[in-house]
């Protein structure tokens, strides 16, 4: 049971959550097993919540129950903006290239877009495993590098290919699990259809920009795990004429 202040501020929390993901009321409560009507009263905040339907909603919108309570206590009662996400919600993405130049154009788009998640190169396919695996000269060090959340995969790698490292990744329980959208020339690339059997989540022709990474990350269920910064305030006419 919680109070009305909170229930007010986790509403406004499961909102902005379910704004992030695109979704309708109607469908946040398809995945939770709730109905329509009782998914409105949390977001308007007129709903006591138990703990089972919180939990249940926290699955729906893809985040802990530590999340949106660690967001509770930021959401504004009037519903007026939501919550930021902070750096550790982020999404660490794994860029796996070895042309310098489409390393370049591609950071440089997504910082021009002002995209915020945290982005790790390496340059080859050896490198990539050993930074997913903690083998060759990573296999003596303590294991303190995270899995990222999200992979960009090109597949004409050096040393050990884009496609065997896919399907490395696919093929070991501990990373399985981990999106790998695919990098690639043209759609119609036999190696990208390949990729695909090896359990590819989506592809992406080459460059890479905020725009096409954006359209494709709904098919890998991470709808809220693109970030751009909010756009600078507005001068006010003072601070124009001062």
């Amino acid at each position: 049971m919680i109070t009305n202040d909170v229930q007010a501020q986790f509403g406004t929390v499961v909102r902005a959550w379910r704004g992030r993901l695109g979704i309708s009321q109607e469908e946040l409560a398809g995945r939770a097993g709730l109905h329509r009507t009782y998914v409105s009263d949390v977001e308007r905040g007129t709903r006591n919540v138990s703990l089972a339907s919180i939990d249940k909603l926290a699955a729906a919108l893809e985040v802990s129950v530590a999340t949106l309570f660690a967001q509770v206590g930021q959401a504004p009662l009037d519903g007026s903006s939501p919550p930021p996400i902070s750096a550790d919600e982020l999404v660490d993405i794994l860029f796996v290239e070895d042309r310098p130049e489409d390393v370049e154009l591609t950071l440089r788009a997504l910082k021009s877009a002002n995209f915020q998640n945290r982005i790790s190169v390496v340059r080859d396919g050896a490198e990539a495993l050993n930074y997913l695996f903690g083998t060759g000269e990573l296999a003596e060090q303590p294991r303190t590098i995270k899995l990222p959340k999200l992979i960009l995969l090109d597949l004409g790698l050096p040393k050990v290919s884009g496609l065997e490292v896919l399907r490395r990744i696919k093929g070991e329980a501990r990373t399985r699990s981990i999106p790998v959208i695919v990098l690639t020339a043209s759609s119609g690339d036999k190696d990208a259809m390949a990729s695909r059997r090896l359990g590819a989540d989506a592809y992406i022709v080459k460059p890479v920009g905020f725009q096409n990474l954006s359209e494709v990350v709904p098919q890998v269920s991470l709808h809220w795990a693109l970030l751009k910064a909010p756009p600078p305030p507005l001068a006010t006419a003072q601070s124009v004429i001062g």
